[in-house]
């Protein structure tokens, strides 16, 4: 469960956008794979069979609540290959195109905004990714791909796979 647990509530809360729905769904994801795990196919890949199983949860949970909020992103950290302290003008213009960015992805449709929140910034796999919202991969690559495209018009060519 440690090992799995940070993605399995990331994967939940994109779908649910919310934290404590998150934290439900990823625990009743826990539970239920707990109780599967008698019908696991052994030698398939862990996973991304857990994170359908919290994935399901989530989308259960949102159903059954009706609602659909806006979804705010946050990157948790940013990557410097050589950790280096970024200048303060140097930040803010990251930071500008980081908030930018992350509007753009907030107004794809929904399933485009999965695919893409899933893909690169919890940084799963097209097959885990697949897994994770309950379809082919072939599917994930034509949302991604999409997705991409309409996020590279909107904010020219600075997106990049």
């Amino acid at each position: 469960m440690r090992l799995h647990q940070t993605i399995a509530f990331r994967t939940a809360w994109v779908i649910t956008r919310s934290h404590a729905d998150a934290e439900e769904a990823a625990q009743d994801g826990f539970v239920k794979a707990h109780a599967a795990l008698g019908r696991f196919r052994e030698g398939a890949p862990f996973r991304p069979w857990l994170l359908a199983i919290v994935a399901n949860e989530a989308r259960t949970r949102v159903r059954s609540a009706g609602r659909r909020g806006r979804l705010v992103l946050r990157v948790a950290e940013e990557r410097r290959p050589d950790d280096a302290v970024p200048s303060p003008e140097a930040a803010l213009l990251d930071s500008e195109r980081r908030n930018e960015l992350l509007a753009a992805i907030e107004r794809l449709p929904e399933q485009a905004r999965e695919a893409i929140t899933c893909r690169y910034l919890l940084e799963l796999s097209e097959d885990e990714t697949a897994a994770a919202l309950d379809c082919a991969r072939g599917t994930v690559k034509s949302r991604v791909s999409r997705a991409l495209d309409r996020l590279r018009a909107e904010l020219g060519e600075e997106v990049e796979a």
